[in-house]
């Protein structure tokens, strides 16, 4: 499995308090489950429709999976699809964007070109 470009959905201020910090430890569910919840491309939409439906002043993240290493595992998850969690806080110097993910007039999110 390819682990190219991974995605997190994440609130702003919630990355903005990362920024600072200088790592990304994870989001109140992350922390609970044990590991940090990423979504393949593929997975973007119905990840978002799911966990943050009609939720604004979210954020994209656009992460290495290859520079995560080893901690970087691909798991059955949601209708048997593998979902790639980190076992390990998220270095951000792995992060290759962080893009705003603003909601559409229908209510989903707009999910803009995402370039490598």
């Amino acid at each position: 499995m390819s682990m190219a470009t991974i995605y997190k959905i994440v609130p702003r201020a919630l990355w903005q308090a990362a920024e600072a910090a200088g790592i990304f430890t994870g989001a109140p569910v992350d922390v609970a489950d044990g590991f940090i919840h990423f979504s393949t491309a593929a997975q973007l939409r119905e990840t978002a429709a799911k966990h943050f439906a009609g939720q604004d002043d979210l954020l994209l993240v656009a992460i290495d999976g290859e520079a995560l290493g080893a901690a970087l595992k691909y798991e059955v998850s949601r209708g048997g699809a593998l979902f790639p969690h980190l076992y390990g806080d998220l270095p951000l110097s792995a992060v290759r964007w962080a893009k705003p993910l603003p909601l559409g007039p229908d209510g989903m999110h707009q999910f803009a070109e995402m370039a490598e």
